[in-house]
């Protein structure tokens, strides 16, 4: 829940409000169109458009003309009228912006005027924080398989809260930045360590839903930001109220003990028997796991492995190139990774441009965050009755043929357009809860968590991708879609330049329109098309060689000579039931 607040934390923090260009003096009325005022705040509530000016007349008697990221001057001050055909001495916002405060009070960006020339940087917010989720993620992974999962989650969570504070006492963009980096890296490590954390501890039977529980928890964080957003309209008392709400989760991990898998692989026998024994205890076993007799099938099974015919097969260090050791197994990888990037790139795209829909926007991003809740619990039900591709297949289509629609949807059917995107969220949520444990089910023991390592590297990819996508939609303009108009009918952004062949203005407005309006289509759709060959893994035995995993896609030919026997008999039977396979994720 406090992963989710901080990564969505930035939708209300670095809002653009309506903006335009100081002017040097005090003002005595102001024009807009037909409509004037005394005062520049009792105007926003006319402003439509980015297109707009208004005009003010100071008390010297000048006249201004003021535009969001320039000011002119009228040399001839007559009748104060909106319209002027006379001469203008333009100038640089040199006196800072005036923004509209009807909503938000203060953000980052009317903090430090990061429009114009420097909007640039406003952009860069939340991919900069999405970076810091991707290399966190690789940092603190690797710290909790050496330091344990328990010192990484006391960590991280302490940390969260101590940056999350910070943030709100940056005094520039650079600081905002850096520590707002940090904060993401420590974020992810908590995350995926979490993550980690109930998968080692939850038996197999429930470890579907104990992974859906974890996507769950992270969508009611977005609803409390939704919520706190509501409340609170100053970025940096928000900023407070959001870390001070990932408070209790703090104080509960010091009371969390080291799981007893990590401590079985650093050979701390009797730490773990201990912890096993307070599950016993809390579960009401009569009969607990004892770890020597754990310990002792383990040795057998390494024995009968070195006295096997391939001795140096068994301590093979595998690399990222045995996911493409035959055209089976790339086949699969290639697909699911593009799974990965899809499901990412189509979860932020629609939670981050839920406050750009029309209508509330805290109400939008609540609705987006509690429509996951079902999604999750419809993704288990199906997975387990219908299996992992014929659940992951459907959904993908169905959000492919969802963006399709959304572009269809005139602006001012609101409630429509945001019907739609939770329509978009809730089938990209299935998919991209979904390939979580597809993943780890799809590829053998000894690259399982290189596999699903590189899935969620893919994953921050399309993280980091999707704020782009949304800013599409402030670089180019469109025709208003008062009316259902077909893709063909859009106008070129920007300026028209009717000297091109009319085929390539064509091509050009179907692309712009594509980028900005299927892109997140066209990567599920195609995702979709390629699960179809993908196997399922509903009620199969995980795998433990290249050899099973490809014999599992229905291709007899090997990869190599170089693939390990399988482990067998009582050994794999026990590793499994214990959950050897640790698999390290992050949403």
């Amino acid at each position: 829940m406090s992963c989710g607040i901080h990564y969505l934390a930035s939708v209300f923090m670095a809002v653009t409000p309506n903006f335009v260009c100081g002017f040097p003096g005090n003002v005595s009325s102001v024009l807009l169109h037909n409509s004037s005022a005394s005062s520049i705040e009792d105007i926003w509530t006319l402003w439509t458009s980015t297109e707009n000016y208004i005009v003010v007349q100071l008390e010297n008697g000048e006249i201004w003309e003021l535009d969001q990221c320039s000011r002119s001057k009228r040399e001839v001050s007559l009748d104060l009228t909106y319209e002027y055909n006379g001469n203008k001495s333009v100038f640089p916002c040199s006196d800072g912006f005036l923004y509209d405060d009807t909503k938000w009070k203060s953000t980052v960006v009317t903090q430090w005027d990061l429009v114009c020339d420097r909007e640039w940087l406003a952009k860069l917010i939340q991919p900069m924080f999405m970076l810091g989720v991707l290399i966190g993620a690789v940092i603190f992974g690797d710290i909790a398989d050496r330091l344990g999962r328990q010192r990484v989650i006391w960590f991280t969570s302490t940390g969260q809260f101590v940056f999350g504070i910070a943030v709100a006492f940056t005094f520039d963009y650079y600081s905002f930045v850096i520590v707002r980096f940090l904060l993401a890296m420590v974020s992810s490590g908590y995350l995926v360590v979490a993550f980690v954390y109930v998968t080692e501890f939850v038996g197999i039977k429930a470890r579907t839903w104990a992974s859906m529980h974890v996507h769950a928890f992270f969508a009611m964080g977005i609803m409390v930001v939704a919520l706190v957003g509501f409340l609170v309209r100053t970025w940096w008392v928000y900023q407070i109220f959001l870390s001070i709400a990932t408070l209790p989760f703090v104080l509960c991990c010091w009371m969390l003990p080291e799981t007893p898998f990590w401590l079985l692989s650093e050979e701390r026998y009797e730490d773990a028997q201990k912890v096993i024994d307070k599950m016993a205890r809390w579960n009401k076993v009569s009969t607990p796991c004892k770890v020597s007799e754990l310990c002792s099938v383990q040795q057998d099974d390494l024995a009968s492995v070195r006295t096997g015919d391939d001795d140096t097969s068994s301590t093979k260090k595998h690399s990222i190139l045995d996911l493409f050791c035959n055209w089976q197994i790339a086949r699969r990888t290639i697909t699911v990774w593009l799974i990965w990037f899809t499901g990412s790139l189509g979860y932020y795209v629609f939670s981050l441009s839920s406050v750009n829909l029309g209508g509330n926007e805290y109400l939008n991003l609540f609705l987006i965050g509690a429509v996951e809740l079902p999604c999750y619990i419809i993704a288990c039900v199906a997975m387990d009755k219908l299996g992992r591709r014929n659940t992951l297949i459907p959904f993908l289509i169905l959000s492919a043929l969802i963006c399709v629609l959304i572009m269809f949807i005139p602006q001012d059917f609101n409630i429509l357009i945001i019907l739609a995107n939770m329509a978009g969220k809730f089938s990209i949520g299935v998919a991209f809860g979904l390939i979580y444990l597809y993943t780890a089910e799809l590829y053998p023991t000894i690259v399982r968590s290189l596999a699903v390592g590189s899935g969620s590297m893919m994953c921050r990819v399309g993280s980091v991708v999707a704020p782009f996508c949304v800013y599409l939609r402030s670089v180019w303009i469109f025709m208003p879609l008062n009316r259902i108009i077909p893709a063909y009918t859009v106008l070129i952004p920007c300026e028209q330049n009717t000297s091109l062949p009319h085929s390539l203005i064509l091509l050009h407005n179907l692309f712009i329109y594509a980028a900005k309006k299927l892109l997140v289509g066209i990567m599920a759709l195609l995702s979709g098309i390629l699960t179809i060959m993908l196997p399922e893994t509903l009620g199969k035995p995980l795998t433990n060689t290249l050899v099973e995993a490809t014999e599992m896609g229905r291709n007899k030919k090997s990869c190599s000579e170089k693939t390990p026997p399988a482990h067998s008999g009582a050994a794999l039977e026990k590793i499994e039931m214990f959950g050897q396979e640790r698999v390290s994720t992050d949403k």
